[in-house]
């Protein structure tokens, strides 16, 4: 058909816009919408596509995407810095999950090079589900999301022998050294691909650059990918670790973040296309031949697997859900097991109906994960924090004379200030493990819910020179000054404001002392950005002390009608006006000052 392309698309992107957003809303995730859009639109389903092979090798390049958009993010330092984890905890996971799932293969009766092959390819994870999840919560900084990161990346390295492998299980011995070809010449490529990107990937891109044609600088970064993708492939290495490379070799040039805005809207629809293939790659006929095995095969791969990585995750520092969180994220087979087994089948190392089966529990098992992440969020973490939930602990309430509600980041600075000039504390927070930590190091903690009155009571709140209101949460923030004022009004409170509307919401409750929590910080690296060009330190200094008055009083002035949104939003043009006329009527008092001195 003349316009089929145009017409594929447009089912594409129907399906997600439909099934994304609902799936968001009814908590289901952003992935598990794309499955299900896969579902709904593939053979087994409305059946409005049917090349279905060839979508999920093509949104393949979602992944290869976003391997090089995190290679950008990871400077070779860092990268090496890595390296333990990446070959020994990244080792540790696929050796564990591989012999495991072999030895239960093989008790079942199962052939040892069918087991050892689906094995292999079973202990891969998915790098497009993990990677987007983690980078969704937030946790790649963490204990979690860098052993994650790690063991996908070890991953990603560990598929290339696993292709060599299938031809030399699948052809007579005598022909064995040609899948050991295909590892030096990967090899080659890939000390090829350091050396062009140290040495001619650079200098293009600054030819390019010069050009001030940003389209064209879009098309070469493309261009780029494209061709190490399709080097990887010809010789049967993973293209999102090509991908990778390219990216690490590029995170430290000055065109990483160019880079990386150009292909974030590439790598976003790809990452949904390929997950929407995934859904419509299930055989839904496979699985109803043989339901119950295939759901046993399922359930045993799954259990093996979450096993695993639930051990693994002690060493790497992670406690109790956090090991819970971990194992869910990597559960899950891997896209490049569908290349093994695809392989496998070709090489005759099992038949296609056994490729079929392994190739539909991948699937299940890329299905269950948000499943598992939804598990997670609604059952286990609000049985967990009930679980950790105890009783308050008994405070002396002599001991203290400033109460810090809320020790996190922002109340252990006010605290160690306080605590460094004799102030007697009494500190209160609700994380048991953030106090457990803080108790190693000497710190006083006390664990307790602050807007709880009768612990208020127990703290000395009738009696202290003043409360320190640093909690995290806006809406229990509020909720403690509120309690505060109606049950001890004469005691003093020193709020941290998340934002100005949750500043005027403390003024509400008559607090009086109040600092927004990024403001001072950000005023004085705005004096040192100042600095930086040129403004010398004594002129930084004076527009910060104006900015820093001017934008005080417009605060207190527009406070009266933050609730009125058109009249807020007159009040706070008129401040930026009045702020641009100031500094243009200072500015030149100001240089006339500087130059007669």
């Amino acid at each position: 058909m003349e316009h089929s392309l145009l017409i594929n698309a447009l089912v594409y992107l129907a399906a997600a816009v439909i099934a994304v957003p609902v799936a968001k809303r009814l908590g289901l995730g952003a992935v598990l919408g794309y499955l299900l859009a896969g579902i709904a639109i593939g053979p087994w389903g409305l059946g409005l596509i049917r090349e279905v092979e060839t979508i999920l090798h093509f949104s393949e390049f979602g992944v290869v995407l976003l391997l090089f958009v995190i290679g950008l993010e990871l400077e070779p330092r860092r990268l090496w810095s890595l390296r333990r984890s990446i070959f020994g905890w990244g080792a540790a996971q696929v050796a564990g999950v591989t012999g495991l799932l072999l030895l239960a293969a093989v008790l079942a009766g199962v052939g040892w090079k069918t087991a050892l092959i689906a094995a292999l390819g079973l202990s891969l994870s998915s790098t497009a589900i993990a990677l987007t999840t983690m980078q969704e919560r937030n946790l790649l900084p963490t204990p979690a999301g860098q052993a994650g990161f790690s063991i996908l990346l070890f991953q990603d390295i560990a598929a290339i022998p696993m292709i060599a492998l299938v031809p030399v299980l699948g052809m007579p011995d005598s022909h064995a050294d040609a899948g050991w070809m295909g590892v030096l010449k990967a090899v080659a490529v890939i000390a090829g691909l350091v050396l062009a990107g140290r040495f001619l990937i650079r200098p293009v891109l600054r030819f390019i650059a010069r050009t001030g044609m940003r389209e064209i600088f879009t098309a070469f970064a493309l261009l780029l990918i494209i061709s190490i993708s399709l080097l990887m492939a010809w010789v049967n290495m993973s293209m999102a670790l090509g991908a990778f490379m390219a990216g690490v070799l590029l995170a430290d040039s000055e065109y990483r973040h160019a880079l990386e805005a150009d292909l974030e809207p590439f790598k976003g629809l790809l990452l949904g296309l390929f997950f929407i293939a995934v859904g419509m790659s299930v055989d839904f006929g496979v699985f109803l031949a043989q339901p119950w095995r295939i759901v046993l095969m399922a359930g045993i791969f799954l259990s093996i697997k979450l096993a695993v990585l639930w051990l693994l995750a002690r060493p790497f520092g992670m406690r109790g859900r956090q090991r819970v969180l971990f194992a869910f994220l990597l559960s899950q087979g891997g896209e490049f097991a569908f290349v093994v087994f695809g392989a496998s089948a070709t090489a005759r190392v099992f038949d296609a109906d056994t490729a079929s089966m392994l190739v539909l529990v991948v699937a299940l098992s890329m299905m269950a994960t948000p499943l598992l992440l939804i598990l997670y969020d609604r059952v286990l973490e609000p049985r967990w924090q009930s679980r950790k939930r105890r009783e308050a602990d008994t405070i002396d309430a002599n001991q203290g004379h400033v109460i810090i509600a809320g020790f996190g980041r922002f109340g252990q600075i006010v605290g160690r200030l306080l605590h460094a000039n004799q102030v007697p504390l009494t500190m209160l927070d609700h994380d048991p493990d953030q106090i457990d930590t803080l108790r190693e190091f000497g710190f006083k903690v006390f664990y307790g819910d602050a807007t709880r009155t009768d612990l208020l009571h127990a703290a000395g709140a009738a009696h202290a020179r003043a409360l320190v209101l640093s909690i995290d949460g806006i809406d229990d923030s509020l909720k403690l000054a509120a309690a505060v004022r109606a049950e001890f009004p004469d005691l003093p409170i020193l709020a941290r404001a998340r934002n100005v509307t949750h500043y005027y919401q403390l003024m509400d409750l008559g607090v009086t002392v109040i600092e927004r929590e990024t403001f001072e910080a950000a005023l004085m690296l705005g004096r040192r950005v100042m600095e930086e060009l040129g403004f010398g330190a004594y002129l930084a200094r004076q527009a910060a002390m104006r900015f820093r008055e001017h934008n005080l009083k417009s605060v207190l002035d527009i406070y009266p009608y933050y609730k009125d949104r058109q009249q807020y939003a007159s009040m706070a043009t008129r401040a930026r006006e009045e702020l641009h006329a100031m500094f243009e009527r200072d500015f030149v008092a100001m240089k006339n000052e500087a130059d007669a001195e």
